[in-house]
């Protein structure tokens, strides 16, 4: 009678498993993809008897049907110029070398740009735009009147759903974990549905409503847990302050990112830290099973390059005073350069090549240009062979791939393991902490989509595979209507780090394609992969303009009071003044 029972809950709880996955993913989905966007503006061009809406903080003004703002006239190129808002509400506009050049009240312009206000015109090449600003009073008008987050699909309900996921797998776990060990593990999962409901409610008491990117980043740290509960409960404790730490990071890096001339500033800094902890990881780390990835202080080690991503991505968004620039571009190639080349002295061209493709995306997004993206690509086809000449355990790598079942001892060893595991999960898999594949060697971390395909079955796996999919399916739609071009670019960015390590880990443990060993986002055990994961949600929290969405971005005009910015556009004026009065004196 007892196995029975023991056999029917067992089944009852990996149904009920399956079904909140699907319920959870599929609110979240129709909660992020099918709400229509209202756009913020923030200014109008008056051309002719048309007003055109300025909605980002940075446009493009040109004659191609890309820009922001659509000119179809034969004297405008293609891009002629952008016009930039900062975040104390001075707006300036550059030259992008157009036929023509760019005037402002008769003003030329220089290569440090000229300051636009209210009721000034602009001349691209003998077309004239007249600028009109929007004071304080008309965006708060504005604003009240745009669309927020609908609660049809209640947050708290879903992130209901995904404690009772939390409380299931825990169910499972007490099956086959372990007396000694159910302690350590309930905390585990306990600490964490405290954290997602603390994190809840802390956006509730400011009033924010959306919280989808938190639900599914808390629905991967749930797997998270429990396949560190299945291989390594007695890394638990490590587990929960590491998970702790990564959304303390995500809400300090969403706070940090709502000053835009703070996060500009702060890029260089970032750029030689980055450059600085990865030069300390070539020279002092030792070599593990012929890479040199892990740094070791007091008895703890942690992965450089998993904190280089987040500030890769920081830095090669963050540059918006001279976008379309080509000197800005070719720093960012040296400093992409250098990251890589430092990836391959320690031997880690799994994250080498994340690195790579993150550098395409940002590249084109920046420049538009498809010469340059090419033109990396085969930069990148040749370090590629250099690098399997140089290094012969990645040559050996892909000479296994697609032949693991004829040499299963040696080189195929861990992805026919992966594979025999994942076919014994089925649909249905084995129940939480019940597989054997956690025993083999780097299974909770390169392996780990084979894990929970054992464990959790085929469904839920493709469950987990999804919940990344829907998080970059909403970095593309919030990037077109993101405030800035760092929040589109940044989401965009980050979320192509997450994507290419997600095929990486699944196909690559699936023989798919070659193994490189790189960790699966919030799942894979790893306290430097999981802290990189949560500081990657802020760039897409940024990115969220939905009113009352996100944390991350002001829902105002702008972080001065009305006072301060009056006093600032006086200040402006004057400046303003006496330019002309010391032009007029020179003539």
């Amino acid at each position: 009678m007892q196995g029975e029972f023991f056999t029917y809950t067992l089944a009852a709880s990996k149904a009920i498993l399956i079904l909140l996955s699907f319920g959870i993913l599929f609110r979240c989905l129709r909660s992020m993809l099918r709400e229509e966007y209202d756009p913020e503006t923030w200014a109008y061009l008056k051309y002719g008897k048309e007003r055109l809406p300025i909605q980002h903080w940075e446009v493009i003004i040109g004659r191609s049907q890309d820009a922001d703002v659509y000119i179809p006239e034969r004297e405008i190129s293609q891009v002629h110029a952008i016009l930039r808002r900062t975040d104390s509400g001075e707006w300036r506009i550059y030259d992008v070398f157009a036929r023509g050049g760019v005037w402002v009240n008769n003003m030329s312009l220089d290569d440090s740009g000229l300051e636009v206000q209210d009721g000034d015109t602009i001349n691209l090449n003998g077309i004239y735009l007249k600028f009109q600003d929007l004071s304080m009073e008309k965006r708060e008008k504005l604003e009240a009147r745009r669309t927020g987050v609908t609660l049809r699909d209640s947050p708290s309900l879903t992130l209901l759903m995904v404690t009772a996921f939390q409380l299931f797998l825990l169910l499972q776990h007490s099956f086959f974990a372990d007396s000694s060990l159910l302690p350590t593990i309930a905390l585990g999962f306990f600490s964490l549905i405290v954290m997602e409901w603390s994190c809840y409610n802390a956006m509730r008491i400011i009033n924010r409503s959306g919280f989808e990117i938190e639900t599914l980043a808390f629905y991967l740290s749930s797997l998270g847990m429990s396949v560190a509960a299945s291989s390594t409960p007695d890394d638990l404790y490590k587990q929960m302050l590491l998970t702790l730490a990564g959304l303390l990071l995500f809400l300090f890096a969403g706070w940090w990112q709502r000053s835009l001339s703070r996060t500009a500033a702060a890029r260089i800094p970032v750029a030689i830290g980055a450059l600085l902890l990865l030069g300390i990881n070539v020279v002092a780390s030792d070599v593990v099973l012929g890479a040199r990835n892990w740094l070791e202080f007091g008895g703890y080690s942690f992965q450089p390059s998993e904190l280089v991503k987040v500030a890769y991505v920081y830095v090669g968004a963050s540059t918006l005073e001279r976008l379309f620039r080509r000197n800005n571009l070719y720093v960012f190639i040296g400093f992409s350069a250098v990251c890589v080349m430092a990836l391959a002295l320690i031997g880690d061209f799994g994250t080498a090549l994340v690195f790579f493709v993150c550098f395409l995306i940002i590249s084109y997004l920046r420049s538009g240009s498809i010469a340059t993206s090419m033109l990396a690509i085969t930069g990148a086809v040749l370090a590629g062979f250099l690098a399997v000449s140089a290094r012969p355990y990645i040559a050996q790598r892909f000479a296994s791939w697609g032949h693991v079942w004829e040499d299963i001892y040696d080189k195929g060893f861990q992805q026919t393991r992966a594979m025999s595991a994942a076919a014994a999960g089925g649909l249905f898999g084995k129940g939480a902490g019940n597989g054997w594949l956690k025993d083999i060697f780097a299974a909770n971390t390169d392996l780990v989509f084979g894990v929970v395909c054992e464990e959790q079955g085929l469904l839920v796996a493709f469950c987990m595979v999804f919940a990344v999919l829907l998080l970059a399916c909403f970095a593309v739609r919030s990037a077109r209507n993101s405030r800035s071009a760092y929040y589109g670019i940044a989401s965009c960015a980050a979320m192509t780090m997450l994507l290419t390590q997600l095929g990486l880990n699944v196909f690559g443990s699936m023989d798919i394609l070659p193994f490189t060993g790189v960790t699966f986002p919030f799942v894979s055990r790893g306290g430097s992969s999981l802290l990189s994961c949560w500081m990657m949600m802020s760039f897409l929290k940024s990115a969220d303009t939905r009113r009352e969405a996100s944390f991350a971005v002001r829902p105002g005009e702008t972080i001065l009071s009305a006072g301060d910015i009056e006093e600032k556009r006086m200040e402006r004026r004057n400046r303003r003044t006496v330019r002309k009065e010391g032009r007029s004196d020179r003539k």
